[in-house]
C-alpha cells in the first residue's frame, strides 16, 4: 500500500519544490507535475509530487489525518507488518 500526503507549495527552484505540512518543511522533485506553481497542493509520495490537488480536498485529507493521530496511538497507526495482534503477517 502506498501513501501520498498533500502538501502546500511554498517555493520553486527548476524541477525542486519546497512544501510544507505540517509546519514542516521538505524538498521534493516536481519532474511529474512541472506545471505546479507556489501556493498550490501537491500529493506527495516519497520526494516525489505525483499530483496537483484542489486546495479543499487537500484540506479535508490533512485534518482527516490530525483526527487519526490524536484517535490512535502510534503502535496502532504504525504496524509492522507481522504484528500477529491485528491478523497480520
Amino acid at each position: 500500500m502506498c501513501l501520498a500526503i498533500p502538501a502546500l507549495v511554498r517555493s520553486i527552484n527548476g524541477p525542486v519544490g519546497e512544501v510544507e505540512v505540517g509546519g514542516v518543511r521538505r524538498k521534493i522533485s516536481l519532474h511529474l507535475v512541472p506545471e505546479a506553481e507556489v501556493g498550490d497542493y501537491v500529493c506527495v509520495h516519497t520526494g516525489f509530487a505525483i499530483s496537483i490537488v484542489d486546495e479543499e480536498e487537500a484540506k479535508e485529507t490533512l485534518q482527516f489525518f490530525r483526527e487519526l493521530l490524536e484517535e490512535y496511538d502510534e503502535e496502532e497507526l504504525f504496524l509492522k507488518a507481522d504484528d500477529r495482534r491485528f491478523g497480520l503477517g
